[in-house]
């Protein structure tokens, strides 16, 4: 992450990701700043990449996707990673891939309409160069799903990083005394 980050910057991301479509000015209520400068902080975080896009979370069964699974993938070597990375991003039942230790190397969440349907795409998976395997587990229902960041946890993680600016309103005032 480039540069520092205060908690306003923390507060505005953690009330995106509860809320994306929050209008500005319910924002800059709640971050205590003005319009322009909730606007200001909304464009740097995007350049800075903490805040990488808007979206939406679906719900892909009202949408006729009935399975959803994870697939780990065991692949031969890293010769055909690329390979394999360009066939990942062509399909389009592939909604996340991760690479990942242990059993495998690499994650896949997939959604297809039926069992027929994962079973076509489990094949085509399984005919890439390098594909030694595929475990798949179905999903059976969603417990947790969010895309909000919790900005007790990050704060805690980014002093820890020495990288979150926080103003001590103590210290502050013992220097003006001075």
């Amino acid at each position: 992450m480039s540069g520092h980050i205060d908690p306003i910057d923390l507060k505005i991301v953690e009330t995106f990701g509860d809320n994306s479509r929050i209008r500005l000015s319910e924002l800059a209520e709640i971050v205590g700043l003005s319009i322009p400068s909730v606007s200001e902080r909304l464009d740097k975080l995007q350049k800075k990449g903490i805040i990488k896009k808007f979206t939406t979370l679906v719900d892909e069964r009202q949408l006729g996707f009935d399975i959803q699974a994870f697939v780990r993938v065991r692949i031969d070597s890293s010769k055909h990673y690329k390979s394999f990375m360009e066939h990942v991003l062509r399909e389009e039942e592939i909604m996340e891939c991760y690479s990942v230790t242990g059993d495998g190397s690499h994650i896949l969440k997939v959604m297809t309409h039926n069992t027929s349907s994962l079973e076509k795409f489990l094949s085509r998976i399984q005919s890439w160069p390098g594909v030694l395997s595929t475990n798949t587990s179905f999903v059976l229902s969603e417990i947790k799903r969010n895309s909000r960041i919790s900005s007790e946890i990050v704060k805690q993680n980014l002093l820890d990083r020495q990288v979150l600016v926080v103003f001590d309103e103590k210290k502050s005032e013992k220097k003006s005394r001075k």
